[in-house]
């Protein structure tokens, strides 16, 4: 089991910044994907970023060019750096992790674009 811990959410005026981080609670072996989505009141559960224990990401059309993805894998952590942040980004953000056959989320973690 592994178990995702998310911080960093809150709130934060349109136009500002927000960075999310993500910790495994242990070390991840082999071909994985880790990433971010999101889900706002009423919508599904969405894709927002993700990247593979190799390198390469992938995002969503709505925060190209605003939000990026990375990971430390020696401290078993993803972030996702948020800029240009706007009110339709308000939403409850997961943590997410794919292996082969397995999958793990996190709690969650609160972020609210208002003025």
């Amino acid at each position: 089991q592994v178990q995702l811990v998310e911080s960093g959410g809150g709130l934060v005026q349109p136009g500002g910044s927000l960075r999310l981080s993500c910790a495994a609670s242990r070390s991840i072996f082999g071909i994985n994907v880790m990433g971010w989505y999101r889900q706002a009141p009423g919508k599904q559960r969405a894709l927002v970023a993700d990247i593979t224990s190799g390198g390469s990401t992938n995002y969503a059309d709505s925060v190209k060019g605003r939000f990026t993805i990375s990971r430390d894998n020696a401290k078993n952590t993803v972030y996702l750096q948020m800029n240009s942040l706007k009110p339709e980004d308000t939403a409850v953000y997961y943590c997410n992790l794919a292996k082969i056959g397995v999958e793990y989320w996190g709690q969650g973690t609160q972020v609210t674009v208002s003025s």
